[in-house]
């Protein structure tokens, strides 16, 4: 309010207020001078709105979106996603366990043409781009080479990722190692 006494505006700043009964109020302030007829600034004009459903909705969001990172980072399960050309924006503990490859050295690079070996590409690509076109798959097998090179059997469900809209962005994959039952 300091400001707007000043001549300087105040938009959209959020501050708590609390009522009478000591309940908190969220509140989103705009603020501008009030002027007489010869544009000397003689008060304030304050518009405010009540936010705190708002907040607290968007807090809840907040809260259960972290919830579900940790969900998928601690997961038991190999954990990716993609973007829809084919980059690594996903990457769990728990895949980089099993193939060796860190989060910061698989992030942004194409998951099939870096990650899968030659001769299954193709179908693994045919099955990410059948994601995303919303046909998902369950209980795909291919095999998958760790950093060390070694042999490993992934069965995999790919899922598209879709926004608000319900428009596919990207597709994420749940995989099992299947390696000891394979033998």
């Amino acid at each position: 309010l300091d400001n707007a006494l000043r001549g300087i505006e105040s938009a959209n700043f959020e501050f708590p207020l609390f009522t009478k009964s000591g309940e908190r109020v969220e509140v989103l302030l705009n603020a501008t001078s009030r002027r007489d007829v010869e544009g000397k600034i003689i008060g304030v004009i304050g518009v405010g709105q009540d936010i705190t459903q708002s907040k607290q909705a968007a807090d809840k969001q907040e809260s259960i979106a972290t919830e579900l990172r940790q969900f998928v980072e601690t997961a038991n399960a190999p954990i990716f996603g993609i973007d829809v050309h084919g980059n690594v924006n996903e990457w769990n503990d728990k895949a980089e366990a099993i193939v060796g490859y860190t989060k910061d050295e698989t992030m942004g690079r194409h998951l099939v043409q870096n990650f899968i070996s030659p001769d299954y590409r193709e179908s693994v690509q045919r099955v990410l781009d059948d994601a995303l076109k919303g046909r998902e798959a369950q209980n795909f097998e291919f095999p998958l080479y760790t950093k060390g090179g070694e042999r490993v059997e992934v069965l995999l469900n790919a899922t598209s990722r879709r926004d608000v809209e319900g428009k596919i962005y990207g597709v994420i994959g749940v995989g099992q190692d299947i390696t000891q039952s394979k033998q």
